[in-house]
């Protein structure tokens, strides 16, 4: 019989070596560890407690590189405190040692820190790494589809603490991360881009909001003759303008709330109000010109109700409801807004004649970016934002909100809060 067949061997760069049973047992619960789905955040943490027997180790960091010029720590695990290369801790790539890591595939050992410092006084890593006592330190790349995206770090306090052996080692465990270094890595690459791009949709949203303000503001002005008397011609291409730049101002203030939501920045503020007053009234201040245009009646059914809520954010579902009931009502037709209380329940009902919607597509209601789509519904313009928005913020509210319709004759909305 091979010995083979009974002794388990790695092979590394520093060559083949034989595993204690310490280390086959150590190799084979990260594996199970990865298997079981457990976070890289948690394998990290088990490394760093369980595999100091086998390795010598005050501190294991990993981290990531998403286009192979900067390095940005993920997660730091150490025995002491305080960390000065922590978490978030980002570097260029350009000009270290590290690059090598990435340009070779090959791992790296620093057996004394304070002689590399010497040597490369720029690196600003190893300065903050030796005002925690490291003085040993040991990377290995890290693979996703062959590619390197990041590496393994394990440091130590004493000086010549790594060799071949312990490179054969720290190699097979990066090895065995692969899988859970894959899943983490996709999910930060997809929460860096959709930061990015709620950033990017905040700040165009901000920029663009106070010009269209000025212009609406400008154009009605100019419109009521301030300026000089104007021509009945000159008075429909201004309203022209208007209808434009509102209609712009409203997806902007849309996508505005959508980004202050989603980035956390739309707090919700609670206080005792009563919700016709402080809510619905000022959203229908707002839509008023619209229904007025339209010879839309209004009809109002309130019962005088006072509960807990934040009557801005509240004010913001009223206004994408009350819009929408104006949006796609018909011309001379009805709005009629209900509210009144069942048991502990604050009911409000935004109910409009117009085409509805069919049963069969109800469920693409509340979603982001979603219409529902019918011939009559798709020739009305809307961003598919202000549900969704209403919908996440009746949801901090701890009620729900939910539609009804029948094709070709009503659609109605439905907003049900707790009164406590």
């Amino acid at each position: 019989m091979d010995k083979r067949d009974t002794i388990s061997y790695i092979e590394g760069r520093g060559g083949e070596i034989v595993l204690t049973p310490e280390e086959v047992k150590a190799l084979d619960t990260i594996n199970q560890k990865i298997a079981s789905g457990q976070s890289l955040t948690n394998i990290i943490e088990y490394l760093f407690k369980e595999t100091q027997h086998i390795m010598p180790c005050d501190r294991i960091g990993i981290a990531f590189s998403d286009d192979g010029k900067r390095l940005t720590l993920y997660h730091v695990v150490a025995s002491y405190s305080p960390l000065y290369l922590d978490k978030g801790y980002t570097a260029d790539l350009k000009g270290s040692s590290l690059e090598t890591i990435f340009s070779n595939k090959t791992p790296r050992i620093i057996n004394d820190l304070e002689e590399y410092y010497k040597k490369n006084p720029a690196s600003e890593s190893t300065r903050l790494l030796l005002k925690e006592g490291v003085m040993s330190s040991m990377t290995c790349p890290l693979y996703v589809e062959g590619r390197i995206v990041g590496v393994l770090f394990r440091s130590s306090r004493k000086k010549n603490m790594y060799g071949s052996r312990e490179v054969v080692l720290h190699q097979a465990i990066a090895e065995r991360l692969s899988q859970a270094v894959e899943k983490t890595y996709r999910i930060e690459q997809l929460t860096q881009a959709i930061n990015a791009y709620m950033e990017m949709l905040s700040f165009v949203t901000h920029e663009l909001k106070s010009p269209l303000s000025s212009i609406v503001t400008l154009g009605t002005t100019l419109k009521q003759g301030y300026f000089g008397e104007v021509s009945e011609h000159c008075k429909n291409t201004i309203d022209r303008i208007l209808a434009q730049a509102e209609y712009l101002l409203t997806i902007v203030n849309e996508y505005l709330n959508l980004a202050r939501l989603e980035t956390g920045s739309m707090p919700i503020r609670k206080s005792t109000v009563t919700i016709t007053h402080d809510s619905i009234e000022p959203a229908l201040a707002i839509v008023k010109p619209q229904a007025d245009a339209k010879h839309i009646t209004v009809e109002k059914y309130y019962e005088d109700i006072t509960l807990t809520c934040d009557p801005d954010a509240m004010r913001i579902v009223m206004h994408n409801l009350l819009s929408n009931a104006i949006k796609y009502n018909i011309d001379s037709g009805i709005v009629r807004i209900t509210v009144k209380k069942e048991g502990n329940i604050c009911i409000i009902n935004v109910w409009n004649t117009g085409p509805g919607f069919p049963e069969t597509q109800k469920h693409k209601l509340f979603k982001r970016f979603s219409r529902i789509e019918t011939d009559e519904l798709l020739s009305r313009k809307g961003s598919g934002i202000g549900l969704f928005v209403s919908w996440n913020i009746v949801y901090l509210h701890n009620g729900r909100i939910y539609a009804n319709s029948v094709l070709g004759q009503y659609a109605e909305f439905t907003v049900e809060l707790p009164l406590e």
